[in-house]
């Protein structure tokens, strides 16, 4: 099946879907079972990059309460120069106090000397149950094992060993013909509940063999993560775990330099490969049938972006989306929350390219045939506020039974 699947991605020419499965050069991965899920499911995830000039970017979550794994690897970590990506599913070493911390560090450790790297150069990460304490003798055993399995086509094991409640992995592996010669990049990511567009409940892992300096790769990697981790939304709450990793070898000899054809392009090729990624977490979104992306334009900025989100993570915009029911007065709700205080405003609504609010005024319309356009995969809502000068996007998941049947059940 094609990764690029979303109409709201623009795929540059140069960038393909490559024939060949596996990790850029300089890169090699596994997934263990360590016993932290149930099955001997994989759980333990261990990707190294061997070559010594390897370069990185990270992004965390912006929580007031982030998980160990994220403490140790903010204040540890090298974070412009990781070699090695320690991660378990299971448990999300969160609010886990003094303890949790020593297990992230210990698990640090373990995987620098499984890696045969220094351990400040290890970014360690937990995805899981929040509060519980992590048995780092565990993921340490499950390290081990993954060492022995480390090989080029291991994204796949390490893929699955990141997931929870992912009804599906995701993961992509692309060629990008840069004006300087051809580079692999490839991604693992995971995330299907606790979404907010101010970073998402999620890890993704990037990793290219293109040669990247640390700056370039932190200036793109932020670019990037904005246009899409940072505006989807599953439920609106905001996960303690979050990371995005990018890793440069630089094995394929092709140097991305600052400021010039090659970086745009390499961006250009991130950019689409992130946003493909958020929009599968987006569809992933636990029990979802449905995509929506909202787009607001208006002249406040503040204005727009609060309109977006408060459309984005409406119960009743999103149940709405569930059963392709085409009832914009849930977005008008949506906007006069947002905008409290402000009656009143003169907004316009369009569906699927269809005018239905003019004004703040309901527009006569053929809305059996708007029926027919949500009860799509992908759905499209745009709100016009008075002036102009900005706009924002957001991209969400529907609601419906299923995401309250896991997240009821989900310690239990």
């Amino acid at each position: 099946m094609s990764f690029f699947g979303s109409r709201w991605v623009e795929v540059p020419a140069w960038v393909a879907e490559s024939a060949e499965p596996g990790l850029p050069r300089g890169f090699r991965a596994a997934g263990a079972a360590a016993g932290l899920k149930a099955g001997g499911a994989l759980d333990v995830g261990l990707l190294v990059a061997d070559e010594p000039a390897t370069t990185s970017a990270a992004r965390f979550t912006a929580s007031a309460a982030p998980a160990a794994p994220v403490q140790v690897t903010r204040e540890r970590a090298d974070l412009a120069a990781l070699r090695a990506v320690a991660v378990n599913s299971g448990n999300a070493n969160a609010a886990t106090g003094r303890a949790g911390l020593d297990e992230a560090a210990r698990v640090q450790g373990a995987a620098g000397v499984a890696a045969r790297v220094d351990p400040a150069h290890v970014a360690v990460c937990s995805t899981g149950v929040i509060g519980v304490q992590l048995d780092g003798r565990k993921v340490i055993a499950g390290l081990l094992k993954a060492q022995e399995a480390l090989r080029a086509g291991g994204d796949e094991d390490f893929a699955a060993a990141i997931m929870t409640t992912d009804a599906f992995e995701k993961r992509a592996a692309l060629d990008v013909d840069l004006p300087a010669g051809r580079v692999r990049l490839t991604a693992q990511a995971k995330g299907a509940g606790m979404i907010s567009p101010s970073f998402a409940t999620m890890l993704c892992f990037v990793q290219t063999d293109a040669a990247l300096e640390a700056e370039t790769a932190d200036l793109l990697l932020g670019v990037c993560v904005k246009r899409s981790f940072d505006r989807i939304s599953v439920d609106g709450q905001l996960s303690t775990n979050d990371t995005v990793l990018l890793q440069c070898s630089g094995a394929s000899g092709v140097a991305v330099a600052p400021e010039g054809e090659d970086e745009l392009a390499f961006g250009q090729a991130l950019d689409a490969l992130l946003r493909q990624l958020a929009l599968l977490i987006a569809a992933d979104g636990e029990g979802a049938r449905r995509v929506g992306r909202v787009v607001v334009r208006g002249g406040n900025a503040g204005g727009v972006e609060a309109v977006a989100r408060a459309v984005a993570d409406s119960p009743l915009v999103k149940t709405a989306l569930h059963g392709g029911d085409p009832n914009w007065g849930r977005i008008a709700q949506a906007i006069g929350g947002a905008l409290a205080g402000s009656a009143p405003v003169p907004f316009d609504i369009a569906i699927e390219g269809v005018q239905v609010a003019s004004g703040g005024q309901a527009v006569r319309g053929d809305l059996e045939g708007l029926a027919a356009l949500v009860d799509r995969p992908e759905v499209e809502y745009v709100v016009g506020l008075p002036g102009d000068g900005h706009e924002v996007e957001l991209f969400f998941s529907d609601l419906g039974h299923g995401y309250v049947s896991v997240n009821a059940d989900y310690t239990s």
